[in-house]
């Protein structure tokens, strides 16, 4: 199905079935002030005065307020959680609420607050359990595509360079840039990942990251490193698209400097933790070529030079904070130079893109809650995940929500599993304790058990107080069952036990939550395709009609 027709589809429902201001306003009691939807049946009295009673009716009376207008929504916010399933929104919101001091069922996340939700499919083209090179690229364009390819369709043969031509895909971000909107891509990962990268990269490869991971053929073929790619977004999209001038991203933030940097020594940075940081073998320094294309930019690579970047008179920002990816939030203290928060990023990302009176997009991914998974440590995974959440409440707090559109998602989910009836209140990272009991439960085998677990993965390890979730590739595998008896399963260096040994635990096929606030976000709900984020964003911010006045179309 062309993107076209889809975007005229999603238009057609905004412009005629979803009703203009005089169908859609809510008639009102104006004895008490409420909205008639609010329950008024004295059978239910005795009911109001209970707070999830209250609660939702007051969700249902806030949700019947929202209409849909086309072209409304003058900022984008899309966030990405890469690898948060239903499954750690739960366990995330159910800790996040513990550390509070409450029980924790009971507590919510930022966007679990937002009053519209729904369900993506997750699934590749070819692939049932998807990665995130093809997920991104159908939220990013609208169009499903092969696993591990970035930014192309189906019609492309993964890892051949000579299919990319006339199969590449045009991205939300990119018909933002063309529309003179003001556009950034933050991410906690390299920002050469598969996720940042479906935002602004073409390629048949997603681990074509810098010209050292690609064949021979690829580069002799004329096939760009994605590092490249985003250096040069400008100059590329400008050839893509005769008549085209923009300016370029205003905003990128992430990890990843060593796809940026010559394999010299000579090049490293003051905060280098490898004897030789950069990995590129053509003996370009990206960083120079990005500082020579916007010499009133700001380049920076610590949580010093980040802090010095003044924000109302930053136009561009390039912001690479480790060679590799930025450290997981519970280790993010240990770094060398220092690292801000995903937060911290957020609100920096917007302070800078807000300067356009014709508005911004914005991509934020938690990178790490993914690689936290694969690692196997709940702990590290729930924390990523509650930072995700903070930075949501960030650009909630930052902008307003009569003309920024804000959605929250997550690429795909992973095998982690919340089970075994333990008690309200129990500690999520903790052993089953069963309701009325003060002792674990234990198994068929008489071992206890931690609520939390793995359908696969390295299984079980204790490394106490260890903050990096990462340092368990430095141990064996071990998927035997445990006595957890006298271990703290609590402890940043547990990782949970898996049924199924492999080198890193999978990603999982399940449909993924979709949160949304703001200008057309009831367009999101029910079960739908990936892709149709792409339409809801492309309709609510006029971007390929700008695209279309551009004569690219």
């Amino acid at each position: 199905m062309k993107t076209q027709f889809l975007c005229a589809s999603i238009a057609a429902l905004v412009l005629s079935g979803c009703g203009s201001s005089s169908d859609n306003d809510k008639p009102s009691d104006n004895s008490t002030g409420r909205s008639v939807l609010i329950n008024q049946s004295a059978l239910l009295k005795n009911t109001t005065t209970n707070d999830w009673f209250s609660d939702a009716e007051s969700v249902v009376d806030n949700a019947n307020s929202y209409e849909v207008t086309a072209g409304s929504a003058k900022n984008i916010i899309l966030f990405v959680g890469d690898g948060m399933g239903l499954s750690t929104v739960t366990a995330a919101r159910i800790l996040d609420g513990q550390l509070k001091g409450m029980d924790g069922e009971e507590n919510v996340l930022s966007f679990g607050a937002f009053p519209f939700s729904g369900l993506a499919k997750t699934y590749n083209v070819d692939a049932q359990t998807p990665d995130s090179a093809g997920t991104m690229t159908a939220m990013m364009s609208g169009v499903k595509t092969d696993v591990g390819v970035i930014g192309v369709d189906e019609d492309i043969i993964r890892g051949d360079c000579s299919t990319v031509a006339g199969n590449e895909l045009v991205t939300a971000l990119e018909l933002a840039e063309i529309a003179g909107k003001s556009t950034g891509v933050v991410s906690t990962a390299s920002i050469t990942h598969a996720t940042p990268a479906a935002t602004y990269a073409k390629s048949a490869e997603r681990n074509w990251e810098d010209i050292s991971d690609m064949p021979t053929e690829a580069v002799d073929g004329g096939c760009n490193d994605i590092a490249s790619q985003l250096v040069n977004f400008e100059t590329h999209l400008e050839a893509r698209f005769a008549g085209v001038d923009v300016d370029g991203l205003e905003v990128v933030m992430g990890g990843g400097r060593r796809h940026f940097l010559p394999k010299d020594a000579g090049f490293n940075s003051a905060d280098a933790v490898s004897a030789i940081e950069g990995d590129r073998t053509d003996g370009r320094d990206l960083t120079a070529e990005w500082k020579a294309s916007y010499p009133d930019g700001s380049y920076v690579f610590d949580s010093a030079g980040f802090d010095a970047v003044d924000a109302a008179v930053t136009p561009h920002l390039f912001a690479l904070f480790n060679e590799s990816h930025m450290q997981y939030e519970a280790d993010r203290q240990n770094d060398v130079a220092g690292e801000p928060s995903l937060t911290d990023m957020t609100k920096k990302a917007i302070d800078i893109l807000d300067n356009n009176d014709n508005g911004f997009f914005l991509t934020v991914e938690s990178g790490r809650i993914d690689h936290a998974h694969h690692a196997g440590s709940a702990y590290s995974a729930l924390t990523e995940t509650i930072e995700f959440a903070n930075a949501v409440q960030a650009a909630v707090d930052a902008t307003n929500p009569e003309d920024t559109l804000i959605i929250v998602t997550a690429d795909h989910g992973h095998v982690f599993t919340i089970a075994g009836y333990p008690k309200r209140g129990n500690p999520i990272l903790g052993k089953v304790v069963g309701v009325g009991k003060d002792t674990p439960t234990l198994a068929a085998d008489n071992l206890p058990y931690t609520t939390l677990g793995y359908a696969n993965g390295r299984g079980f390890h204790d490394l106490g107080d260890e903050t990096n979730a990462d340092a368990v590739y430095d141990q064996d595998i071990n998927s035997a069952r445990q006595d957890l008896s006298l271990v703290n399963t609590e402890a940043p260096g547990f990782h949970q036990e898996a049924l199924v040994s492999r080198s890193s635990e999978t990603h999982s096929g399940e449909d993924v939550g979709v949160y949304a606030m703001g200008p057309g976000a009831s367009l999101v709900n029910g079960t739908n395709e990936q892709s149709l984020i792409f339409h809801i964003m492309d309709v609510m911010g006029d971007l390929s009609l700008a695209a279309d006045e551009a004569n690219i179309r």
